[in-house]
């Protein structure tokens, strides 16, 4: 989907990249951090920058934040509950502080939300612990009203006892949902009416049964679209060579280790996140439960700390292959989630073992990831991090 202009951006009533970012933890809390707000480095090597707001109504256990900022609107939603969760809005504004507009109650256990349809106004949810997608109408977000709940039964994969959608994102043009599920080894696919903002089955595409996938990302290389589908039981990644015809359509092309092809995993892994740089041509993927680097405590430079890697990739233009660059250490233990800024120059990593989020500097222009920049304790285990813009 193209990235719009500056120009576009503020026309629509948004502005220019700001130093905030919104992190969603499992302590009920969604913290603001002012990257701005520095600290210089104390007892540790690097700076720290500021909490400068913190909501709780979105208690008791968020687990992903959507924002739409030419709308100044965050959405947050709560995994939490043995019968329901829930889904929250917000109002933003420049000094990071939230002003809680609606909040309903969803089907249990959601874990990752996106905008779709007429103007951003439908709102999709993967339900992880409810086995089911949810769809709402978000046109008034004091107002949140469901359009449609669908629960899964079948198929389940040889490692899972349900099926657990644990994603939802669009496709490039914007016309379709895309949900990898973890318990059913397949990828879900759905079309949808931007109007009614009802939503369409399409037959899923199966993946190697015991694989799980957990998250997806898109790259579009010239005249060429690839998915990329990264996998938490088989620590992988698959990718796809994505066509359109009446509808979309999937062709794997490759399945190769988190790491690289040929590179293996160790047994403890569980492979996370996958993004796609801005100019589409790098893939950065994360590990969990390796605990293969130790880098020096960013409290203490005196003391070791444990960390799991992000993985490098450039993606070929032709063929949608992906070519291994660089193995770094994320900051710590468990990167559940991170984000890269649209200048393609940080890289935001949310550690959920150590209630820290770490800024990574990189290269635009060669797609290498450097050294950390700053870095903010945040209480609870982080469930998301994301730029404001």
């Amino acid at each position: 989907m193209t990235r719009p202009s500056l120009l576009a951006m503020l026309l629509a009533g948004g502005a220019a990249a700001s130093d905030l970012l919104y992190v969603s933890s499992m302590d009920g809390n969604i913290t603001t951090l002012n990257m701005g707000m520095t600290t210089p480095a104390a007892g540790g090597k690097y700076p720290s920058f500021k909490s400068v707001a913190r909501n709780q109504d979105c208690a008791p256990t968020p687990s992903w934040l959507t924002l739409n900022h030419a709308a100044g609107q965050l959405f947050c939603i709560d995994e939490a509950g043995e019968t329901a969760s829930s889904l929250s809005s917000y109002k933003t504004s420049a000094d990071g502080t939230l002003t809680k507009l609606g909040r309903v109650e969803t089907p249990k256990g959601p874990v990752s939300g996106i905008f779709y349809g007429c103007k951003g106004h439908g709102f999709a949810m993967a339900h992880y612990g409810g086995s089911a997608i949810s769809t709402w109408d978000v046109s008034d977000p004091a107002n949140i009203k469901n359009v449609q709940t669908l629960k899964f039964t079948q198929p389940l994969g040889p490692k899972q006892e349900a099926p657990r959608p644990h994603q939802v994102i669009l496709d490039p043009t914007g016309k379709y949902i895309v949900t990898p599920d973890l318990g059913s080894d397949v990828i879900r696919l759905y079309s949808f009416d931007p109007k009614s903002l009802k939503v369409t089955e399409i037959p899923p595409v199966t993946v190697k049964p015991g694989s799980g996938p957990r998250h997806v990302a898109f790259a579009v290389r010239g005249p060429k679209t690839f998915m990329y589908v990264v996998t938490e039981l088989g620590n992988t990644i698959i990718g796809f060579e994505v066509t359109y015809g009446d509808t979309i359509q999937l062709k794997e092309i490759f399945n190769i280790d988190v790491h690289g092809e040929g590179k293996g995993v160790i047994a403890t892994a569980a492979a996370s996140e996958v993004i796609v740089s801005p100019d589409q041509k790098f893939l950065i993927a994360s590990s969990r439960r390796e605990y293969t680097v130790k880098i020096p405590d960013f409290d203490d430079k005196n003391k070791q700390i444990d960390s799991d890697p992000l993985i490098n990739f450039s993606i070929d233009e032709a063929s949608g292959k992906l070519t291994f660059k660089q193995s770094v250490s994320s900051g710590g233990r468990f990167p559940r989630q991170f984000s890269m800024n649209k200048a393609g120059t940080k890289v935001a990593v949310g550690m959920q073992f150590d209630a820290r989020v770490v800024i990574i500097k990189r290269d635009p222009q060669s797609g290498d990831l450097g050294d950390f920049e700053s870095f903010s304790n945040v209480s609870g285990n982080i469930t998301s991090v994301f730029f404001d813009e």
